[in-house]
């Protein structure tokens, strides 16, 4: 981290002052340079700035404690025990460069969380019990952490923020059941969520990469 922030990689798209700011986690083991190159892939006719953060670097019990960047531990992927502590963590974390993106000029009705996998898992964490109202949530290949505790702790001010979701139908690390038990949660606590379900594994492919930059330039023009 640099100072009370976690250290990020910028781009840009179009010019003058931004529409949206987009904060994008990356998963497991990858660093905030993982998504960067699909930036131009999303075919924005607007101005938004892309902020990636890196990830702590911590042991992750599932690959044998080998130290990696991680937003949270993994005890098993199909272990019901998660890491609630570092989860918060890392939630608090991102807020801070929310906090950081309001500094700058941008109204947090401008600010989007996006994340994939461990990424995506943050992204919801935060994005449902923040209290300012954030314009969108892109969730991609991930599940809703700490499912149990979202009734009891979820915003008002974010309870009808748009949520992009999107899942392999082959992913074989996030099986499609476990985000779709997620996608019955949302649905259930009153969440609308525009759900995706593309024929690949655990990754990201074309088609919907053009269906977040079209919802991204929606999402700017609301």
């Amino acid at each position: 981290m640099s100072g009370d922030f976690l250290e990020t990689v910028e781009t840009a798209t179009g010019r003058g002052t931004p529409a949206l700011a987009v904060i994008w986690l990356h998963g497991l083991g990858a660093d905030g340079h993982d998504f960067e190159p699909i930036v131009p892939e999303l075919r924005l006719r607007i101005a938004a700035r892309f902020v990636f953060p890196h990830a702590p670097i911590r042991p992750v019990t599932i690959n044998g404690g080998m130290p990696m960047r991680a937003w949270y531990d993994i005890v098993g992927f199909d272990s019901a025990v998660e890491d609630a502590a570092g989860i918060r963590a890392s939630a608090a974390a991102v807020a801070r460069l929310v906090d950081r993106e309001l500094g700058r000029g941008t109204e947090a009705g401008r600010i989007v969380l996006a994340g994939f996998s461990q990424g995506g898992a943050i992204a919801l964490q935060l994005a449902l019990r923040e209290p300012r109202r954030l314009a969108g949530v892109v969730a991609l290949s991930t599940y809703l952490p700490l499912a149990a505790t979202l009734a009891m702790e979820k915003s008002a001010a974010n309870a009808a923020t748009p949520i992009f979701m999107a899942h392999g139908s082959e992913d074989p690390v996030i099986p499609l059941a476990h985000a779709d038990a997620s996608l019955r949660v949302l649905e259930r606590e009153g969440y609308s969520v525009d759900w995706h379900v593309y024929p690949m594994e655990h990754t990201v492919c074309a088609p919907e990469i053009l269906a977040i930059g079209a919802w991204l330039e929606a999402l700017a023009h609301r």
